[in-house]
């Protein structure tokens, strides 16, 4: 029986950038875990998380749904929206990309893109920290934390 512990609001991002990456390993799985990282880099999904239109979006339905969490059905606390404010902006500032500069003619990533690469692995990490800390071994995939 799989064990049904609730996922603290900050993974949310982590969670939705871990399931697409593994979703890139899935659909190409010649690629290593490095790869699937740039290739996501790539996607709508990156934009959507790097502009702060995921995080806007999650802010609207809370305040359209008096900030009860449709998840888990709880009311979430000025605290942890505080937080999950840090979240995005932090998220916006490492995952700035700028169009057509990600490598330079050596094709080594610019500093700024290996910010963004850096982050979104330690994003990572973080969730795959929590599936082990909290038994939930099957839910790590990219085994990142190895």
């Amino acid at each position: 029986m799989p064990n049904k512990t609730e996922k603290p609001y900050v993974l949310r991002a982590a969670e939705f950038v871990y399931s697409n990456i593994i979703e890139i390993k899935k659909q190409n799985p010649e690629i290593n875990n490095i790869q699937a990282f740039e290739i996501f880099m790539t996607t709508k999904e990156y934009e959507v998380l790097s502009s702060g239109e995921f995080h806007n979006k999650w802010f609207l339905k809370l305040k359209k749904d008096n900030f009860v969490d449709y998840v888990t059905k709880k009311k979430i606390n000025d605290e942890t929206l505080r937080l999950l404010e840090l979240q995005k902006d932090s998220m916006v500032k490492f995952l700035l990309k700028i169009p057509k500069l990600y490598y330079t003619k050596s094709h080594f990533p610019l500093e700024i893109s290996q910010r963004a690469f850096d982050h979104l692995w330690r994003v990572c990490e973080s969730y795959e920290m929590w599936c082990k800390e909290t038994k939930q071994e099957n839910l790590i995939y990219l085994n990142i934390i190895e």
